[in-house]
């Protein structure tokens, strides 16, 4: 089993930044992705972006391509998000998520997730 737990959620006003940090425990050389969703109130959880534990492989949502980066410390265990020049738009509940075998982007196609973390943007 792999235990993921967000930090680093908060408010920040537009045109702020945020840094968000998943670290995974257990068996977490079994997971060949991680990956970051977000769920605003009353709608659905919406891929942001994907990486390879090796780090060699990116993907990234439309929405925020340009603006958040996704990245790895394998030696930690931890991923990381990277996110500047925020949107109001960007508020919701982060979540974290870890696959066994390729880069998903429907959280139903993720085998481990986190409980969240929550991400206001003020205007």
């Amino acid at each position: 089993q792999v235990q993921l737990v967000e930090f680093g959620g908060g408010l920040a006003q537009a045109g702020g930044s945020l840094r968000l940090s998943c670290a995974a425990s257990g068996r977490t050389f079994s997971m060949y992705v991680m990956g970051w969703f977000r769920q605003a109130p009353g709608k659905d959880r919406d891929f942001v972006a994907a990486i390879t534990t090796s780090g060699g492989s990116t993907r990234y949502a439309d929405s925020v391509k340009g603006r958040f980066i996704i990245s790895m410390d394998k030696s930690k265990n931890t991923m990381y998000l990277q996110m500047d020049r925020l949107k109001p738009g960007d508020t919701a509940a982060y979540y974290c998520a870890g696959r066994l075998f390729g880069i998903g982007q429907s959280a139903t196609d993720y085998d481990y997730g986190g409980q969240g973390t929550q991400v206001t943007v003020s205007s």
